[in-house]
């Protein structure tokens, strides 16, 4: 088997009302997903998705050709790329997806067997006031979820604490409170300065006493220093590198002992296979292993199959926050959305990653 053609297609649905993302300067007024396609000489298709894949074509001539099972080969191909262009990683798990399909095996089952349903946590996007996210605390509960991730703006920190402050009142201990500050990356054009060191101790000795499950990337994602004092002065799980471009970013966490929590996002940091290693690798050390998965309900799947096989958990992250940010809104592009069960996602069996898009086009 050869690949023949490597094709990308973006497809847009209009967000009214528009999502109001606590990292996002701007509301966002459409949501876009761009599709992988890798094409074969046997008519077997494997799909990708979770970024925007921008400038690839460029680079399409180093896959067409090659073996598509070839996948240690093209993980390092695209770690070359990745010093000069984008993350290309949705490619990887087309990969992974074709390859699934050819024998008649899941992604999971391919990386080498795991978990057949991953715990999941709500992960909000909009900061709301205390009293909206103290109601929607209560039906995420009333929903099956028994974890949910509070978002502070940067800009509002003393209103982000009052709402996680409300949810704690609210649920009391019938839920897991995780807090994510957003100060690991910036959104294009946003050049606002990062919360100094000082505020950032002082909100993470409040959220602790509010009996925070993790603080996610409360620093700049390069101090890794920062990382490890604020977990040993304050007490508090901390958790990152959901961006990480590359895996010896995450190393460098590992080395100075600076995370409680890993969370590389397969289809946007180092991809299904780096990132099953890195799993593995730290659950061993007895750290968490629980990847970012803000994208689409194909990277949602990516990133399923990877916590898994690496035995990952003790949740996963799914993007919800109705009515902005809804399992329909984000999953579009698929003929079903990926939905919970009892505050839990199940391991597709299916070949490859296990969905079908919405008009089942190859």
């Amino acid at each position: 088997m050869r690949i023949t053609r490597i094709r990308l297609e973006r497809r847009t649905i209009e967000l009214e009302p528009p999502f109001h993302a606590a990292w996002d300067p701007d509301p966002r007024r459409s949501f876009e997903a761009t599709l992988v396609f890798v094409e074969t000489d046997e008519g077997i298709t494997g799909i990708g998705s979770g970024e925007t894949m921008d400038g690839f074509e460029r680079y399409e001539h180093l896959f067409v050709g090659e073996d598509p099972f070839a996948i240690r080969r093209h993980v390092e191909v695209l770690e070359t790329i990745s010093f000069h262009a984008g993350r290309y990683w949705p490619l990887e798990a087309a990969f992974w997806d074709l390859r699934g399909k050819a024998e008649g095996k899941s992604v999971t089952e391919l990386l080498g067997g795991g978990s057949d349903r991953i715990q999941v946590y709500a992960s909000t996007g909009e900061q709301l006031s205390p009293e909206q996210r103290a109601e929607s605390a209560v039906r995420f509960r009333a929903e099956g979820f028994r974890a949910l991730k509070v978002r502070i703006d940067r800009e509002r920190v003393e209103a982000g604490i009052a709402a996680v402050a409300a949810v704690r009142e609210a649920v009391r201990d019938s839920m897991e409170i995780m807090v994510d500050l957003n100060q690991g990356w910036r959104m294009p054009g946003d050049v606002s300065p990062a919360l100094d060191g000082d505020t950032v101790r002082r909100t993470a000795a409040r959220l602790a006493e509010l009996g925070v499950l993790w603080l996610e990337e409360p620093l700049p994602r390069e101090d890794v220093a920062g990382y490890a004092r604020l977990r040993q002065d304050v007490g508090i799980r901390v958790a990152g590198g959901e961006m990480a471009r590359t895996t010896a970013e995450l190393e460098a966490f590992e080395g100075e002992d600076a995370l409680d929590v890993y969370q590389p996002d397969a289809v946007l940091s180092v991809g299904l296979s780096r990132a099953v290693e890195v799993g593995r690798r730290v659950i061993s050390r007895a750290r968490w292993f629980t990847p970012h998965t803000w994208t689409n309900g194909i990277g949602l799947l990516a990133n399923l199959h990877v916590t898994a096989a690496a035995g990952g958990g003790p949740y996963l992250e799914f993007p919800y926050d109705p009515p902005g940010w809804t399992p329909e809104r984000r999953d579009f592009m698929l003929a079903e959305p990926v939905l919970v069960e009892d505050g839990h996602l199940v391991v597709p069996v299916k070949p490859g990653l296990g969905f079908e898009l919405a008009d089942a086009a190859l």
